[in-house]
């Protein structure tokens, strides 16, 4: 199936007589006729379900989905994209372990990765995605287990090079693992590009509503974890807190890293995904490629209008040709890239705050990529108690806008923007 089809028909396929729709299965635990059936489930000796923490027919359906449009071999949904990329990273390194990063990556994964998991004595490294091929040899350690990038970073908007650093972390025997949020496996799929794990925050293009917070985790099922045993413990050697089950050796390639996921992070941590929130992200999944085709089309026009204005200082988006990775974009994403866009107001600061106010069809919210278009000043909002100089330092310029293009009438959107700027 194309991936248009697949948004409709992956992940469920009802039999004779059942539910069209995937069906809601709000309960927390599975009945079974003798003790026996349950312990084949506990010993991962065979398929079902006893509890929702680990795992649920509903939830279990859409990660399906989400994993045949990534081209990969098996998924889990989880709570949050934060708790997406934890429970990934967390599922490959431990106390003593190093990973290599972009820099450039959102703020909460920084964070996460940078404070919280450092605390936990992970160990990070973080590189410029256009480092030199030294620069990036040098960060790579004997204890590095992973390297982790965005597709599309938000909101920088850089547009990672996948396939340089597939092959650098191919090198060193360790994962790829990209974060695909903005761009979606409509318009990126990074698994083909060598990239052996992919994380989502389902929260933004691929429930598309602004409806419900969740994530998801797909294995490309290519990476050879016992080839590289003496890097992995946790998935070539046995785990002793599930009955010594050697994941690797049991699930193979395509499910050893999902099966960890479940039975060892999730059990522990329970950062599960409602049904009733995987129901309604199904339902966003339904409209994906249409959705992401028109915001594609509608940020293109307004970086387009924006590029041409008076009043605007710089505009970043990678569909523009004068862009620095305009050329990149079209190799990885050559249908489009995301909807988001950032620009600069000519007057800093103050300047940028007064275009906010008169706004009327875009809506000033921290969110990004659902159908209604967004809009965010850093410097006035979330970075608010920083100084011109420390945003400069921190990398977003005292007069960056933020913009997420949704899907409304592309004239509306460029006329409401246009009016605002018309007041500055």
């Amino acid at each position: 199936m194309k991936k248009e089809t697949k948004c409709i028909h992956s992940g469920y396929q009802p039999k004779n007589g059942e539910s069209r729709m995937i069906p809601i299965i709000q309960s927390t635990t599975f009945k079974y006729d003798t003790s026996e059936d349950m312990g084949k489930l506990f010993d991962l000796e065979a398929e079902g379900y006893f509890y929702s923490r680990l795992q649920n027919p509903t939830t279990d359906y859409v990660a399906k989905k989400i994993a045949d449009l990534e081209g990969g071999t098996a998924a889990m949904l989880t709570s949050s994209g934060q708790a997406a990329n934890f429970f990934t990273i967390f599922n490959l390194a431990q106390a003593g372990d190093h990973v290599v990063a972009s820099s450039t990556i959102y703020g909460g994964s920084f964070n996460l990765f940078n404070v919280t998991m450092k605390k936990m004595g992970v160990d990070f490294t973080f590189v410029d995605p256009e480092c030199s091929d030294e620069e990036l040899e040098k960060a790579f350690k004997p204890n590095t287990k992973a390297v982790f990038g965005e597709t599309i970073a938000n909101p920088a908007l850089i547009v990672f090079d996948i396939e340089r650093f597939a092959n650098a972390a191919h090198k060193h025997g360790v994962p790829l693992v990209i974060d695909n949020t903005f761009a979606t496996p409509i318009n990126c799929r990074p698994i083909e590009w060598g990239a052996d794990i992919v994380t989502h925050s389902t929260t933004k293009y691929l429930d598309g509503h602004d409806a419900t917070v969740g994530g998801c985790i797909v294995d490309g099922g290519k990476f050879d974890w016992m080839a590289h045993k003496e890097k992995f413990p946790g998935l070539t050697t046995p785990d002793e807190s599930y009955h010594g089950i050697t994941y690797a050796t049991k699930f193979g390639k395509e499910g050893a890293f999902i099966t960890k996921a479940t039975a060892q992070l999730m059990r522990d941590l329970g950062s599960i995904q409602s049904p009733m929130n995987a129901y309604f992200l199904n339902l966003g999944i339904e409209s994906l490629a249409v959705r992401v085709e028109r915001h594609c089309e509608n940020a293109q026009k307004v970086a387009e209008f924006l590029e041409g204005n008076d009043k605007v200082s710089w505009v970043n988006y990678p569909g523009l040709k004068g862009n620095k990775y305009y050329e990149r974009a079209k190799k990885y994403m050559p249908n489009g890239t995301c909807g988001v866009i950032s620009f600069g107001i000519k007057g800093g600061r103050k300047k940028a705050e007064e275009f906010m106010k008169h706004l009327k069809v875009v809506m000033i919210a921290t969110h990004v990529a659902d159908a209604r278009t967004c809009i965010l000043h850093p410097a006035s909002s979330t970075h608010r108690q920083l100084t011109d100089e420390e945003l400069i330092k921190g990398g977003v310029a005292p007069d960056l806008v933020r913009l997420s293009v949704g899907i409304e009438n592309v004239d509306d959107i460029i006329e409401d923007v246009n009016n605002a700027l018309s007041f500055i």
